[in-house]
């Protein structure tokens, strides 16, 4: 079971309790209903602060992964490039030895 749907699930048990228990308390119906208003209101400040704290949560996860990939990204393309300018290299040599025999078992 995810975190929010646990989460969910003590937000939704604690409403209910709160709005039982208010409702079976021998009071008037008008200090009943403002129970349940101040309630209501207490719940729905902590759903909006837990979402905001999952939410910013959720921005900072998913920022630093796109960093992490767009350095991963980075470090592949100069990989590449050196990959690259090792094979140019090994090759104008090869060519070089093709070209000048004799000085390519000279340095042997």
């Amino acid at each position: 079971m995810s975190a929010g749907k646990v989460f969910a699930s003590v937000l939704a048990g604690a409403a209910a309790g709160a709005v039982l228990g208010i409702l079976f308390a021998p009071d008037k119906g008008t200090e009943t209903r403002r129970k349940i208003a101040e309630t209501g209101s207490d719940i729905a400040g902590s759903v909006r602060d837990k979402y905001a704290d999952i939410s910013e949560t959720v921005s900072e996860k998913y920022d630093a992964a796109k960093q992490k990939l767009s350095d991963l990204v980075s470090e592949g393309k100069e990989t590449g490039k050196d990959m690259v300018n090792q094979a140019k290299e090994k090759a104008n040599a090869m060519k070089n030895d093709i070209r000048n025999p004799n000085t390519a078992n000279s340095n042997v």
